[in-house]
C-alpha cells in the first residue's frame, strides 16, 4: 500500500506502516541525530547498504527498509530545527534525502509541522510528568510541616488559656487591697480593679459555678459596688452647692438688659469632681445594674434647689427693710425693677405686700433657671432612658414650694375680697402675668415630666384667673352697695374716699390690661356686660381671646365701675340737708374722676365703649356748679331789683318805705355773712374749679350788690347808715374770695 495523499495523511501512513517498532534512539554523534534501532539498522543494510529514499513511482510499493529508513528520519528531525542548515546537516547520513525531499515538497511541509506539534506534545507530557512526581513528593512534606505548625498553635493556646484562667484565682487576693482601700483619690484604678472582679466573677458562673473563689470575688464585688455607691453619695454631699441669691439675680437680670452679656455659668459641682460622679454613674449603670444612685442624685439636688430658692426669697425679705427691692451688685447701672412692670406703690402694709409680690416672681423666674441648668447636669450624670423621671423627681419639691405659694396667695386674696380689701386683691395681677409670660419657659422645661407636673403651673394660672374675676365682679358690686352714713361722708363736701378708692383701683388696672381682660374673658362674663363674642376675634378655646375683645370687656367693665360709682355718690350726696354742699360734693366726686381719667390712660379705655364719657363729666360738673350758685339766691335776692320797688327821687320816703330798704340791706348782710361763714369750711381740693367758682359767684353778687348800692346807698333811709351799709363792694368781694378756705 503506498503512501498518497496530503502531507498529513502521508505521514499517518508513514506510521501506520512502519507499524510500533521502535522510532529510533539518540547517540553522542555531534548531529545529535536519532539512529536507527539494531534489528532495523541490520534490515537496511540487508536490504543493500544505506537506506536511500528514491521517489515512488505511481503503483509502486516501497521496499520495507525504506519504510524503516522514512522513520529514521522522523528520528532525526525531531532532533534539529527545520531549516536549510538542517537539510545539510542530515544529508551526509541520508544521501538521497534531497531527492526525496525534492520529489515530495508538500508532503514534506505537512510533515514537518505535524512533527512540530508532536514534538510541543511531548515536551509538554514530560513536564507535566515531572511536576506529578515532585507534587507527590512535596505535598506530604506540607501537610506534615502544617500539621505541626498547628499542633504548635494549640499548645501555645492552651498554655495562654491556662494563664488566663489561673488568673481568675488571684483576682480577688490582687485586688482585696484596693477595694478595701476605696476608690477615693484613685477611681480609674478602683475602677479597673472593679473590671477584673466583674470578668472574675463571670468566668466562674459560667465554667465553676460550685468554686469558693466564686463566692468571694462575688463578695469582693458587693463590697466594691457598695464603695463607690458610698464614694457617690460622698461627692455629691460634699460637693453640691446653693446658689447664691446673687448669682441669680444676676442671671434673671442679664435676660432683660438691651446689651448683649456673657452667659453668667451655674455651677452646681466643681470641675474637678464632675469627671469621678460621671464616671462612677456610668459604673453603676452599666455593671453594677444599680439605679438606687438615681435617688440619692435627685434627693441631693433638689434640696439644693429648693434651698437656692428659699434663699432668694429670704434674701427679699432681709433686704426689704432698706431698699425695698434687692438686686445684684454683679451688675450696676442696669437694675430693673422686677421681671414684670411694678405696679403703683401704696405706703405701709401695701409695701410689704409689693415684696412678697416682687420675692414671689423673682422665685418664679429662678426656679425657670436653675431647672434649666440643673437637667443640663443632670444629662452628663444619669442615662438617658432614666433623665426625664429623674428629673421629675428632682424639682418636685421646688416647684411644690413654688405652687404652695402661689395657693396661699390666691387664699389671701379670697379673704381679702371677703373683707372688701381689693387693694391685696392687686398683688395677683403682676404675679399671673408674669406666670403668663413665663408659662412657654415653663413648658419647655417641664417637657418630658408626668401630667401631674405639668398641670401645676395652668392650675394655678387658673385659680389666680378666677379669684381675679371674683374680685372685679365684687369691687364693681361693692362700689355700688357701699352703705350711706353720715358719719362715713366728708364735712366738708369734698372728694369722698370710696372715689378714690375706685379710681386708684381702676389705674392699677391699667398696668395689668391684658391680665385683668383674660381673667374677665376666662370667666365668660362678655354676657354679663352684653359684649357679643365675635367669632374673629376669639380661638375655639374657652380660654383664649384677643387683646382687642379683652380691651373692650375691660373697657365695658370700667365704664361699669364709674356708673356705679355714680349712683352711689348720688345716693350719698342725699346724705346732706344742704342742697349746696351737696352739690360741691357731687361737683368734686365728679372733677375728680374726670381729671384722673384725663390723667391716666383710662379715658381712652372708656372711650373704647362710651365716647361722650368725657363731655358727660363736663355737663354734670357744670349743673353742680350751676346748684351751687342757687344757694346764693337767697342772699341776692334781697337785694335784686325786682324784689325792690321803685322810688321816685327827691320824694320824702315814708316808713314802710324806709323799713324795706333797711331790711334788704339787713338781710343781704346776715345772707352774706352767713353763707361766707358756712361755705368757708367748705372744700373745692381743684385750685382752678375753686378759683372758678369764687370768681363767678363774686361777679354776681358784687354786680348786684353794687347796682343796690349804688341806688340806695345815698337815699336817707336811716340815721345810723353804717349799721345797714355794713360792706362796700370791693369788701363783698374780699369775702368771697375766701370761701373754700379754712385757713382765712
Amino acid at each position: 500500500m503506498g503512501v498518497t495523499g496530503t502531507g498529513a495523511e502521508r505521514a499517518i501512513t508513514l506510521r501506520q506502516h512502519t507499524g510500533s517498532g521502535s522510532l529510533g534512539r539518540r547517540d553522542d554523534s555531534p548531529a545529535g541525530g536519532v539512529r536507527p534501532a539494531a534489528g532495523d539498522r541490520g534490515q537496511a543494510e540487508a536490504g543493500g547498504g544505506d537506506a536511500v529514499l528514491h521517489p515512488r513511482q505511481p503503483g509502486e510499493e516501497r521496499p520495507a527498509h525504506q519504510k524503516h529508513a522514512i522513520v529514521w528520519l522522523v528520528s532525526d528531525f525531531a532532533a534539529f530545527p527545520l531549516s536549510a542548515a538542517s537539510l545539510r546537516m542530515l544529508q551526509p547520513r541520508w544521501p538521497g534525502l534531497s531527492a526525496f525531499c525534492s520529489s515530495s515538497p508538500s508532503f514534506l511541509l505537512s510533515f514537518c509541522k505535524h512533527l512540530v506539534r508532536l514534538t510541543l506534545v511531548s515536551i509538554l507530557s514530560s513536564f507535566e510528568s515531572r511536576l506529578m512526581k515532585l507534587e507527590n513528593s512535596i505535598i506530604p512534606v506540607h501537610k506534615q510541616t502544617e500539621n505541626l505548625q498547628r499542633l504548635q498553635e494549640n499548645v501555645e493556646k492552651t498554655l495562654s488559656c491556662l494563664d488566663h484562667v489561673i488568673s481568675y484565682y488571684h483576682v480577688a487576693s490582687d485586688t482585696e487591697k484596693i477595694i478595701r482601700e476605696g476608690p477615693t483619690g484613685r477611681l480609674e484604678e478602683y475602677l479597673g480593679s472593679m473590671a477584673k472582679i466583674q470578668k472574675a466573677v463571670e468566668y466562674f458562673q459560667d465554667n465553676s459555678p460550685d468554686s469558693p473563689e466564686l463566692n468571694k470575688v462575688k463578695l469582693l464585688f458587693e463590697r466594691g459596688k457598695e464603695s463607690l455607691e458610698s464614694e457617690f453619695r460622698s461627692l455629691m454631699t460634699r460637693h453640691s452647692k446653693v446658689v447664691s441669691p446673687v448669682l441669680i439675680l444676676d442671671v434673671i437680670s442679664g435676660e432683660d438688659e438691651l446689651e448683649v452679656q456673657e452667659e453668667l455659668p451655674l455651677e452646681h459641682l466643681p470641675e474637678a469632681v464632675l469627671p469621678d460622679v460621671i464616671g462612677i454613674s456610668r459604673w453603676l449603670v452599666g455593671y453594677g445594674h444599680n439605679q438606687d444612685f438615681m435617688n440619692v442624685y435627685y434627693q441631693i439636688r433638689s434640696s439644693q434647689l429648693d434651698r437656692s430658692i428659699k434663699g432668694l426669697r429670704e434674701h427679699f425679705r432681709k433686704s426689704s427693710s432698706s431698699s425695698g427691692v434687692p438686686y445684684s451688685p454683679a451688675i450696676p447701672n442696669k437694675r430693673k425693677d422686677t421681671p414684670t412692670k411694678k405696679p403703683i406703690k401704696r405706703p405701709g402694709r401695701d409695701d410689704m405686700l409689693d415684696v412678697e409680690t416682687d420675692a414671689y416672681i423673682h422665685c418664679v423666674s429662678a426656679f425657670v433657671k436653675l431647672a434649666q441648668s440643673e437637667y443640663q447636669l443632670l444629662t452628663e450624670i444619669i442615662p438617658e432612658h432614666h433623665q426625664k423621671r429623674t428629673f421629675d423627681s428632682l424639682i418636685q419639691d421646688a416647684l411644690d414650694g413654688l405652687m404652695l405659694e402661689g395657693e396661699n396667695i390666691v387664699s389671701a386674696a379670697r379673704k381679702a375680697i371677703v373683707r372688701h380689701d381689693f387693694s391685696a386683691v392687686l398683688t395677683v395681677f403682676p404675679i399671673l402675668r408674669h406666670l403668663k409670660q413665663t408659662k412657654p419657659e415653663f413648658d419647655q422645661v417641664l417637657q418630658g415630666t408626668a401630667a401631674s407636673t405639668k398641670n401645676k403651673l395652668p392650675s394655678l394660672i387658673t385659680s389666680m384667673e378666677t379669684v381675679g374675676a371674683k374680685a372685679l365682679e365684687d369691687f364693681a358690686d361693692n362700689i355700688k352697695n357701699d352703705p350711706d352714713k353720715e358719719y362715713n361722708m366728708p364735712k366738708d363736701g369734698t372728694v369722698h374716699e370710696l372715689t378714690s378708692n375706685a379710681i386708684l383701683f381702676l389705674q392699677q388696672l391699667l398696668d395689668f390690661q391684658e391680665t385683668a381682660g383674660a381673667m374677665l374673658a376666662s370667666q365668660v362674663l362678655g354676657d354679663t356686660y352684653n359684649i357679643p363674642l365675635d367669632p374673629r376675634e376669639t380661638s375655639s378655646s374657652a380660654t383664649s381671646y384677643s387683646s382687642e375683645f379683652s380691651k373692650r370687656l375691660l373697657s365695658t367693665y370700667i365704664c361699669k365701675v364709674l356708673g356705679n360709682l355714680q349712683l352711689n355718690l348720688l345716693s350719698k350726696s342725699k346724705v346732706y340737708e344742704d342742697p349746696a354742699l351737696s352739690a360741691i360734693f357731687l361737683h368734686n366726686n365728679y372733677n375728680y374722676i374726670l381729671k384722673a381719667l384725663e390723667k391716666s390712660e383710662l379715658i381712652q379705655l372708656v372711650a373704647v365703649t362710651q365716647k361722650t364719657a368725657e363731655r358727660s363729666y363736663r355737663e354734670h360738673i357744670e349743673q353742680q356748679i350751676q346748684t351751687y350758685q342757687r344757694s346764693w339766691l337767697k342772699v341776692t335776692d334781697y337785694i335784686t331789683e325786682k324784689n325792690v320797688p321803685v322810688f321816685q327821687p327827691g320824694v320824702k320816703l315814708r316808713d314802710k318805705e324806709r323799713q324795706m330798704i333797711k331790711e334788704r340791706f339787713k338781710g343781704f348782710n346776715d345772707g352774706l355773712e352767713e353763707l361766707c361763714k358756712i361755705q368757708k369750711a367748705w372744700a373745692i381740693p381743684d385750685t382752678e374749679q375753686r378759683d372758678k367758682i369764687r370768681q363767678a359767684q363774686k361777679h354776681i353778687v358784687k354786680e348786684t350788690y353794687g347796682a343796690f348800692l349804688h341806688r340806695y346807698g345815698s337815699v336817707p333811709f336811716t340815721k345810723n347808715p353804717e349799721k345797714y351799709i355794713k360792706y362796700r363792694v370791693e369788701q363783698v368781694g374780699h369775702m368771697i374770695d375766701r370761701l373754700f378756705d379754712t385757713s382765712a
